[in-house]
């Protein structure tokens, strides 16, 4: 993992300032000397470590600005009527199309229009969206104003108003810093893992492998009892293999049976100046992780040889909401957001998994997590894994950090560390063995292709598997609410009746919980 250098920390850790707007400034259309992205990204890290999250709310308008003409110039904006108070806990029962919240959403676009039209004459109010929302009150804008920014900001219509696209820099050791992110951030490693030992895994009936991991949550004497049949989990990640048969024609094989899977696309097309560019974003994963994770949550227990997953008769959609694991474009936040609200209105979905996320909050994501949860889903998030992006700290990360979200990190086989590059917190909820103290095996899944397992590690595939474990329990008690599931996984961890500071409730043993 790749950590903050000394002299980024200490100027980070003490030399970071808050940036104040100048009477100058809040009078001119557009300063001509905006924060600087180093500026930014130090006030950025203070928070985390001081805080242990960083949240738009907290930025100037000055600041919300400059991280704005530093990325795609995408605003999100959240609306809501003058006289409504805080949405947040009945988000999911809002009417976007009813007159007072269509009243307040174009009040919202005239301000915008009219501020933005003073640099920019020939502008059309019909150009001004960037995403279609039909669902959550929020509104997706190219800005370039500062005015605008101070308006939207300071008007009782608007929730929020922050950069959907902004990421800070991190130290990546590579010269070619994208394709580092990109393979850190989960992509590019779901190959077959040709060097598998005896002690990795266990053969279980027809001929399928159990992963080394399961003994340490009683997982395969838990099939006894639920196999996770009639149940049904979302996975939103960067989509699912079009050429691993084991998520498509041969889903059902061996003791997996008469169970669906639903290959979906939240994601929008990526676009440069307002104009769609590249292919049209389809359901099929060319990152791999979103394989990873389904391979381990729902895999057949088959005849070929491959791996089962810990919900091998459980029902699957996955979403392809990303294109990797970090989420730091506009299109992704959208994608999520999207996702969460399409899994929402799922009334056949119980559990929602995600195992992707961001050092910096997403008011636009939360509201997507909100409206999900206000719908009863149990959703589990990655704590987060320690790739280039994170930059040394190690706090639990968006939206796992959410109280709404049920936080999963990942321990090492002695039971008392985290994984090499797994976060852990006050937040965290669970935890999940994935990797070997010697040697550092990780847990067995489903490569892009083949009957050879992959590994995979992080607190990505503890997040996943435990959301299967919720899953067998929603399987043998379907009439059960969330609360009641997580009751029962709680009560059934390492720690209970007491909670570990990093930890939270500790390791679930599954076959306790479907007593």
């Amino acid at each position: 993992m790749k950590k903050i250098t000394s002299l980024l920390f200490i100027a980070i850790s003490f030399c970071a300032c808050t940036v104040e707007n100048s009477p100058n400034e809040a009078l001119s259309p557009n300063p001509s000397s905006p924060v600087s992205k180093t500026e930014l990204d130090q006030t950025i890290f203070k928070s985390l470590q001081d805080n242990g999250k960083f949240e738009w709310s907290s930025a100037s308008d000055m600041m919300v600005w400059s991280a704005l003409n530093q990325s795609d110039k995408v605003l999100s904006v959240g609306y809501k009527p003058e006289s409504e108070g805080n949405i947040d806990s009945k988000i999911h029962l809002i009417n976007i199309n009813e007159t007072a919240w269509k009243m307040a959403r174009e009040e919202v676009l005239d301000i915008i229009f009219e501020e933005e039209s003073k640099t920019n004459s020939s502008l059309k109010r019909s150009e001004l969206e960037v995403f279609e929302e039909n669902i959550l009150p929020v509104i997706d804008v190219k800005v370039s104003n500062l005015s605008t920014i101070e308006r939207l900001r300071a008007s009782k219509l608007v929730r929020y108003a922050e950069p959907m696209g902004y990421s800070p820099n991190v130290e990546t050791g590579k010269s070619d810093a994208k394709s580092k992110i990109n393979s850190d951030s989960g992509c590019d490693s779901n190959t077959p893992e040709t060097g598998l030992s005896s002690t990795d895994f266990t053969t279980v009936s027809p001929n399928a492998k159990a992963s080394w991991n399961y003994a340490y949550h009683s997982v395969t004497q838990a099939w006894a009892k639920s196999t996770g049949a009639g149940a049904k989990m979302v996975i939103i990640d960067t989509g699912c293999s079009s050429t691993q048969e084991n998520l498509g024609s041969t889903f059902n094989q061996g003791s997996s049976s008469g169970r669906t899977i639903e290959k979906l696309v939240t994601l929008p097309r990526d676009k440069f100046l307002g104009i769609n560019i590249g292919p049209v974003e389809t359901p099929n994963d060319a990152c791999g992780h979103g394989t990873s994770m389904q391979g381990a949550a729902v895999a057949p227990r088959g005849t070929d040889g491959n791996t089962a997953g810990i919900a091998y008769n459980a029902n699957l959609i996955s979403i392809r909401a990303a294109a990797d694991v970090f989420l730091n474009e506009s299109r992704e936040s959208k994608g999520v957001a999207d996702a969460f609200t399409l899994a929402g209105n799922r009334t056949d979905v119980k559990v929602i998994s995600m195992s992707m996320g961001n050092i910096i909050s997403s008011s636009q994501v939360a509201d997507g997590v909100r409206y999900a949860y206000g719908k009863g889903k149990l959703i589990f998030c990655a704590a987060g894994t320690s790739f280039g992006w994170t930059a040394g700290w190690a706090g639990v990360i968006f939206p796992a950090s959410m109280p709404e979200a049920v936080a999963v990190t990942g321990i090492k086989d002695n039971l008392t560390q985290r994984c090499e590059a797994c976060h852990e917190g006050s937040d965290v909820d669970f935890v999940v063995v994935m990797e070997k103290a010697s040697g550092g095996r990780k847990p067995l899944s489903l490569a892009m292709s083949g009957d050879v397992p992959s590994t995979v590690g992080g607190s990505s595939v503890a997040t996943a598997s435990t959301a299967a474990m919720a899953t067998l329990v929603f399987s043998k008690y379907p009439t059960w609410t969330r609360t009641q599931v997580f009751d029962r996984l709680k009560q059934n961890a390492s720690y209970y009746p007491s909670r570990n500071g990093n930890f939270g409730w500790g390791r679930i043993n599954i076959n306790n919980a479907l007593n």
